[in-house]
């Protein structure tokens, strides 16, 4: 799971919280946080290479293949979030992203909402898991933590 401090290059992002999020007690409902890491994730991946719509032009489609979330605290309607994004691993048919969803607080501080992390693997058109190709690889893997 990540942690609070996570490493650079990272994406930030950050939004209010829309009505059409809360639940019938008032509170973000938890599939929104998934749809959240989304956000975050294709903004680091425009960041380090190009738009995920152009790689998906390019032939490689980044299938979700794993998800976990760890929820520390609740939002609510408009709320100011902030989603940092890093990526955490990565191989030639893989790669994880970790992500740190936060409420910022009107003074400034931040209350740690939820941590999550995804895994994805590169398929073609027809389903069929691939290599990334080796600018995409390249991209990622200079953005990823250095093994010890």
């Amino acid at each position: 799971m990540p942690s609070d401090a996570l490493p650079s290059p990272s994406s930030t992002v950050e939004f209010r919280t829309r009505y059409a999020e809360t639940d019938q007690m008032g509170i973000i409902h938890h599939a929104n946080y998934l749809a959240w890491c989304e956000i975050g994730r294709t903004d680091l991946i425009r960041r380090l290479y190009k738009s995920y719509a152009e790689v998906e032009k390019d032939g490689v489609l980044l299938a979700v293949t794993e998800v976990a979330l760890r929820y520390h605290a609740s939002a609510r309607y408009d709320d100011l979030v902030r989603v940092t994004t890093t990526v955490d691993d990565v191989r030639s048919r893989a790669v994880g992203f970790s992500y740190l969803i936060e409420r910022v607080e009107a003074d400034g501080s931040t209350t740690r909402l939820v941590t999550a992390r995804t895994g994805l693997t590169p398929i073609d058109r027809s389903g069929r898991p691939q290599k990334l190709p080796a600018d995409v690889l390249a991209a990622f893997r200079a953005a990823s933590p250095q093994p010890a």
